[in-house]
């Protein structure tokens, strides 16, 4: 319903209508297969009619305390730029458990990023967005075919991604959607050779059901 008003004027079908301007930024996930177009952000794009830019880095956290880093796309919040946006499509986090914590004892990496009581680094990064008028998608992490390093973070990811949908609910112009909804994580067909990364069909279920959500 967050979208409603946008999507209206966007896909009304009047001569005068100007396509949705998107934004996507966040880790591997929606990066894998940015350079064939085969992308998470650009099937979305293709299922809305929408203007797609995906600025995702593989390997980036959400919060990343090197300079350099964050100088190269891996900060997620670095990767924002402003401009004429409609929506922006954010992705982020499991890296930070994985270089943080190991993808073990995670619970202060998990509380800094988005606290039970919500508060923490992503509603200060999702409130500066919010605040250039454009609206917040957030894609939450699905369960990979082979969980590898990150086997030890699945836990927290399933708590990261419940605390971000109380946040979506108590935030104005913010909509969390579960890509793990579509993707079978018994079906290797879903997963590139690692097991966790999206195979072009997974990363199309994804985008479809993303622009789907977005368009209901």
């Amino acid at each position: 319903m967050r979208f409603a008003v946008v999507l209206v004027w966007v896909l009304c079908g009047s001569a005068w209508a100007e396509p949705l301007r998107v934004l996507a930024i966040g880790d591997s996930v929606l990066a894998w297969h940015k350079w064939t177009g085969r992308d998470i952000p650009s099937v979305m794009g293709d299922v809305l009619g929408a203007r797609v830019d995906n600025d995702a880095v593989a390997g980036a956290r959400f919060s990343n305390a090197s300079a350099l880093g964050r100088a190269v796309g891996f900060d997620v919040r670095a990767q924002f730029r402003r401009g004429p946006w409609d929506v922006v499509l954010v992705n982020g986090g499991a890296n930070d458990m994985l270089n943080d914590c190991g993808c073990g004892a995670c619970g202060g990496v998990l509380d800094g990023l988005l606290a039970a009581d919500l508060t923490g680094e992503v509603p200060q990064f999702v409130a500066e967005i919010r605040a250039t008028g454009a609206q917040v998608l957030w894609m939450g992490y699905y369960a990979s075919a082979r969980s590898g390093q990150f086997a030890g973070c699945r836990p927290y990811l399933v708590q990261y991604d419940a605390r971000m949908a109380q946040l979506a609910e108590a935030t104005p112009g913010m909509t969390f959607i579960d890509s793990e909804d579509v993707l079978d994580p018994d079906d290797q067909a879903n997963f590139a050779f690692d097991g966790i990364h999206p195979s072009p069909r997974g990363a199309r279920r994804i985008g479809t059901y993303l622009a789907q959500s977005v368009a209901q």
